[in-house]
């Protein structure tokens, strides 16, 4: 059976503020712990004014107090921007103050430009060559694997659970190799999609902490009553895909409708070719495509994404989206 899961940016909408934006993400933690759902991920993004998430393991624990089961995590750690010793030190309180439900899901992908690596101090293109080293070293500081001159308190001996994010077939390789997790995401970068997962199968190395492959992969979920409204909610998270392909990110926008249709071609197909791992419709609609999408990766588990400007209407729309899934088999 496919187990399920949120990714949350804690996007900030127009009109909006950094306290409401983390007051609706620990609210729809809450409701994904309550309908069932496995995870809650939150993702480090830096210097985007519509993304309140930078803070990660801080945004977590202001999560795990508001949460009592749901497992909680970074989706992901953006490795290169940190020390595998902070990252111990962080993620092994978040474990004293969680136990038993703390996930690590790390990256290698920069994504700074030249203002971000000068105030993180740090030449980041240069730390992403250093990525499976700095992983293989952060893994030690937590288990205790290896021996280290250095003990991370907290850290050491925490009960974390480790994870390898990736869009190709670098984080597929790596994940098999160390016998870990490995999530795809297909949200926004579905093309080696297929060959990544057949290579983390395919040369999967069991691990202490990992029998056999274990996938879970991202999709965009918008579930509505009627599909028309489910796809005006889709558009705000599409306006921020355009803005952020045409360098001009900014906070969440209220939706529109026919959002799609008065796009140049460039966008149009832009987002059609995301749609391949998207579900959007009315709940029925959303568990073909759900169903359709496990049937075509065989994943373990399905995170939900899907920002929407009304963060009630992303309640509803996981609700949706649970029980019509629950109701056939995966």
């Amino acid at each position: 059976m496919t187990d399920f899961s949120v990714l949350d940016l804690v996007p900030v909408r127009e009109g909006g503020s950094v306290a409401e934006a983390l007051g609706n993400a620990t609210r729809l933690a809450a409701h994904a712990e309550a309908i069932g759902c496995k995870r809650f991920w939150v993702a480090e993004h830096h210097t985007m004014e519509g993304i309140a998430g930078g803070a990660t393991s801080v945004v977590l624990a202001h999560i795990g107090n508001a949460t009592s089961t749901i497992r909680i995590g970074s989706g992901g750690i953006m490795l290169p921007n940190h020390t595998p010793f902070q990252i111990a030190e962080q993620f092994g309180t978040l474990d004293a103050l969680f136990p038993g439900r703390i996930d690590l899901g790390l990256g290698r992908a920069p994504g700074a430009g030249p203002q971000l690596q000068r105030a993180l101090r740090k030449d980041l293109h240069k730390a992403s060559e250093y990525f499976p080293q700095d992983v293989v070293e952060l893994r030690a500081l937590l288990t205790s694997d290896m021996d280290l001159p250095i003990r991370a308190t907290p850290g050491f001996g925490s009960n974390v659970e480790f994870w390898m994010l990736g869009s190709s077939l670098f984080g597929a390789q790596l994940a098999a190799k160390l016998g870990m997790p490995y999530a795809f995401a297909a949200h926004f970068a579905p093309d080696h999609l297929d060959s990544a997962l057949a290579v983390y199968r395919r040369d999967f190395q069991p691990s202490e902490t990992l029998e056999k492959p274990h996938v879970m992969v991202a999709m965009n979920v918008f579930a509505a009553e009627a599909e028309e409204e489910a796809q005006t909610l889709a558009s705000s998270q599409q306006q921020s895909f355009v803005a952020l392909r045409s360098g001009t990110p900014g906070k969440l926008k209220p939706p529109v409708e026919d959002y799609k249709e008065s796009l140049p071609a460039q966008y149009r197909a832009m987002l059609t070719h995301l749609e391949q791992a998207a579900a959007v419709g009315t709940p029925e609609q959303v568990r073909e495509k759900i169903d359709a999408f496990v049937q075509r990766t065989s994943a373990d588990e399905i995170i939900l994404c899907g920002a929407t400007y009304d963060p009630d209407a992303r309640l509803r729309s996981l609700e949706l989206t649970l029980d019509a899934c629950q109701k056939v088999p995966a």
